[in-house]
């Protein structure tokens, strides 16, 4: 029973939820939310899925998505985030030209036109 018991809590130390604050919680609800208005009620879902999308990984707990790359005490690199390579497109001014090109594309203007 006692290595039953120290499995379990190993696994709660380790898989992230010990991690998890209530303002994580409170940000993945708003971010589930957002997504379910965006895919079930078809409320501008060409921009409310990738934005909820993009609330969703960075608020879950201890994935480290957004950390920079680093150096190490011993002189190695560590890699960075996911999202931290990602966000370096919107840094530099490459990703909003392009969403403005995108939706732009997208944007039916045949009622206008007319």
């Amino acid at each position: 029973m006692d290595l039953f018991i120290s499995a379990i809590v190993d696994f709660f130390t380790e898989s992230g939820l010990s991690g998890i604050t209530i303002g994580s919680i409170i940000m993945i609800a708003v971010s589930l939310g957002l997504m379910w208005l965006a895919i079930a009620k078809d409320y501008e879902p060409l921009l409310l899925v990738p934005i909820s999308f993009g609330m969703l990984m960075v608020n879950l707990p201890m994935t480290y998505l957004m950390a920079p790359p680093a150096v190490n005490a011993d002189g190695t690199h560590a890699v960075g985030g996911l999202l931290w390579y990602i966000y370096q497109g919107d840094e530099l001014g490459i990703f909003p030209p392009l969403i403005f090109l995108g939706v732009g594309a997208l944007t039916d203007f045949g009622p206008l036109i007319a």
